[in-house]
């Protein structure tokens, strides 16, 4: 059922596509970062959830002045995404591709020059949306999942955001059921899927280590890997100065001994160790405002 609250959100998204590419980047850029002081600064429940998952991360105590001002760069980095996203459909691709300096862009392209296909995991860090403009302008196309977002017009705008960047993208619930094996079909020709896979939507995940604590993650990536025989290349994204930083790190190895859920888990393990050493390094660009291990999603007295 659609909330006035839905309607509200999809108004202004719809606004922010159409209205913030036509103002100077400046003045649309600090209003942005205004906005995320003013949030940060209520510290509702979304921001007491950031600074607790980012607590489990840094080892900062959640009232501590270290975790608050954390807190608040990474508000800051959250609401920036969305200030880029809206002016994203109007950049040059080749501003796009000058601008994100990568490391471990040959773990892709070598790949796939090899005929095999590619999954890049990636958590929800940076731009992601940016990350994907730059790979579709450095001339790979992908295909990727989308979380339905309701209302639904407002899920119909985020598609036809990240399809006029280049992007396939299939939903992740209400489709045609077969998000998986249309997926492997693109690896398996030797295409690249992306896909989120560090928090689990789909209540089926596989159960890792992260961070000293356990929760559930997609088991999409890890399985790709296992059934098609396509390297899963994690993905590590941030903001750099005006820029973007993106490291493409080594491929997973899959193992070749135990039952397809062993070597699922295994890989998606080793997946989540390298996310927590991209986290660490630039825990401000984490954009996790939800609850993510089991403990916390626990009913609470």
């Amino acid at each position: 059922m659609t909330t006035f609250q839905d309607r509200v959100i999809a108004a202004g998204f719809a606004a922010g596509w159409k209205l913030v590419p036509l103002l100077p980047e400046k003045m649309t850029a600090a209003a942005f970062e205004k906005v995320a002081d003013r949030v940060w600064r209520k510290r509702g429940g979304s921001v007491r959830r950031l600074e607790s998952n980012l607590s489990r991360v840094t080892g900062f105590d959640r009232d501590s002045a270290e975790m608050r001002e954390l807190s608040r760069q990474g508000m800051r980095s959250y609401f920036r995404y969305f200030h880029e996203i809206f002016r994203l459909p109007k950049m040059r691709s080749e501003d796009v591709v000058r601008r994100t300096h990568v490391t471990g862009a040959e773990h892709i392209f070598d790949t796939l020059a090899s005929g095999r296909g590619v999954v890049l995991a990636l958590p929800h860090m940076g731009n992601w949306d940016q990350s994907g403009a730059w790979l579709v302008g450095s001339g790979h196309r992908f295909t990727t999942v989308a979380e339905r977002l309701k209302p639904e017009s407002l899920f119909r705008r985020y598609v036809a955001f990240r399809e006029g960047l280049g992007m396939e993208v299939l939903p992740l619930t209400g489709g045609d059921g077969h998000n998986f094996g249309t997926l492997a079909q693109r690896v398996r020709k030797g295409g690249v899927v992306c896909l989120p896979a560090e928090r689990d939507l789909t209540k089926s995940g596989i159960e890792v280590e992260f961070f000293g604590a356990t929760t559930k993650v997609p088991a999409g990536p890890p399985l790709l890997a296992v059934k098609t025989g396509a390297a899963l290349l994690p993905a590590i994204m941030w903001f750099e100065g005006d820029d973007w930083g993106l490291r493409i790190d080594e491929e997973i190895p899959v193992p070749a001994e135990g039952s397809l859920s062993e070597r699922t888990q295994q890989v998606a393990q080793s997946l989540i160790r390298a996310f927590e050493k991209g986290i660490t390094e630039h825990p401000q660009d984490w954009h996790m405002l939800q609850r993510l291990w089991l403990e916390d999603l626990e009913p609470r007295p």
